[in-house]
């Protein structure tokens, strides 16, 4: 490869697209090339921006399709400057176009994606926060030192037990064994406030074994019941309850 065709390579090597015989060449050409270094440069901080700003994950193949094209068309070299204009600026506007679509479609391909990632990422730290928050509650009902226990038999061979604690105005309900419920239905909990019944939260429903922490503080309630209700939960009880335990005194 001679130097005449490692000065093409800038756009490719900013993009990450080079072999790893051709990326190696082009390292040690750009430890004697400034010319090159600068546009390089140039092109990486244009493609990471790019990538930072795209928020639609693009269609499939993008990526490809425009690595493909750009093989087919040959890059200006950076050339030497005839007049008394920089030779940066006579180089940038020389730039071929094709350097600056890849850069724009390839940094939206990967940015999307990137993006993408990174809002996964941060819904997964957020849920993990909100679970660590959750068991701090639980374990705060679970320990105090007015903590009352009530267990029940529940049907199919299922155990509850609730753990109330006045002073943390909470309550936890411990299932063990609990059947699934049918599809597309849920396990709702519920506080009974002499005999008016108070939406307390949803069970998970993939789960037979659990502690959950009730929805809203105790308030009085002189116990709780489950019901199985529509996905999403409901306001009021729609069936009658699978379950009612009384508050222990």
């Amino acid at each position: 490869m001679t130097t005449a065709d490692l000065h093409t390579l800038t756009g490719a090597y900013a993009l990450h697209a080079l072999p790893d015989d051709e990326r190696a060449a082009f390292e040690r050409h750009l430890a004697e090339c400034p010319a090159c270094r600068d546009e390089t440069a140039e092109l990486t901080a244009t493609a990471a921006r790019l990538g930072l700003a795209a928020s639609a994950v693009p269609r499939p193949g993008l990526r490809d399709e425009v690595l493909r094209r750009i093989t087919t068309v040959r890059q200006e070299s950076p050339g030497t400057v005839r007049t008394g204009r920089p030779a940066r600026g006579r180089r940038w506007q020389r730039a071929s176009r094709w350097a600056l679509a890849a850069c724009v479609a390839v940094a939206a391909a990967l940015g999307g994606t990137a993006v993408w990632q990174h809002q996964r990422a941060q819904d997964a730290n957020e849920q993990a926060r909100r679970a660590e928050q959750n068991n701090d509650r639980i374990a705060a009902v679970l320990s105090a030192p007015d903590a009352r226990t009530a267990s029940a038999k529940l049907a199919g061979g299922a155990s509850g037990t609730v753990v109330v604690s006045g002073s943390q105005d909470r309550a936890v309900f411990l299932a063990s064994g609990m059947a699934h419920p049918p599809r597309g239905k849920v396990y709702q909990l519920w506080f009974d406030d002499a005999g008016t019944m108070r939406s307390a939260g949803l069970m998970d429903s993939a789960r037979t074994d659990q502690a959950v922490l009730l929805d809203g503080g105790v308030d009085g309630a002189s116990g709780m019941g489950i019901t199985v209700e529509p996905a999403g939960g409901s306001a009021h009880p729609t069936s009658a309850p699978v379950a009612l335990m009384k508050f222990p005194a």
